[in-house]
């Protein structure tokens, strides 16, 4: 299953950058849409999902490989509990019903996941990740909890090991970034009679990743 393409250099993330982008998004969005507030909290475990993809990069693990799933999941236990020793052990319960289900116990689990990545080796950078982002939030969602921020990270790996910018939440792209999000949450990924509107939607996603990226200019 190959991710970069040849002559690309992956991108170490700027953690300053993305703290700091963050922040301005905190700030001026403060309950974005119908999600859940970008608290401090929210915000300080999201930085440590983006410093654990930056450590990916660094070490040229691939995610989406056999025998590296486990550090999607590890994604998702970011998102909700940080670092935080303690805060693990409160949500021992769910984080292991978060396992199971990931691991497709009762739903296809990450297989959607890993096919669509092997699936498309050769398509552009952003139109991968989009696609990543969708077989995470289309029904039936990969998580119990935190498939966008999870999503949002996946998307960042595959950007960054592609050499681009990681995607991370601000003022300029809030807007379509949710709306298209709010779609992709009540699309059926096994519906024959949603394939078109899945593949539309991660058309969408994978424009405001380039249009993103532009803005954002080459350092980032």
């Amino acid at each position: 299953m190959r991710l970069a393409s040849e002559g690309t250099v992956p991108r170490r993330l700027d953690l300053t950058a993305v703290e700091a982008a963050l922040r301005r998004a905190q700030a001026e969005l403060g309950r974005p849409g119908d999600r859940d507030p970008l608290d401090d909290r929210v915000r300080d475990n999201l930085l440590a999902g983006y410093a654990y993809v930056d450590g990916l990069v660094a070490a040229s693990v691939d995610p989406f490989a056999l025998g590296h799933l486990r550090h999607l999941l590890e994604l998702n236990c970011l998102v909700l509990c940080g670092d935080s020793p303690e805060r693990r052990v409160a949500y021992a319960r769910h984080l292991q019903a978060t396992e199971e289900r990931f691991y497709g116990l009762d739903v296809a689990g990450v297989r959607d996941v890993v096919e669509w990545v092997a699936g498309h080796p050769d398509v552009p950078a952003c139109d991968r990740a989009a696609g990543v982002y969708a077989m995470i939030l289309g029904r039936p969602q990969l998580f119990i909890e935190g498939n966008h921020r999870t999503g949002v990270l996946a998307m960042s790996y595959v950007l960054a090991r592609e050499g681009r910018p990681p995607f991370v939440l601000a003022p300029e792209n809030a807007a379509p970034y949710f709306e298209i999000s709010a779609e992709l949450r009540d699309v059926g990924k096994h519906s024959h009679a949603s394939r078109f509107r899945l593949s539309a939607l991660i058309a969408r996603l994978a424009g405001l990743l380039a249009e993103d990226a532009e803005r954002r200019g080459p350092r980032g």
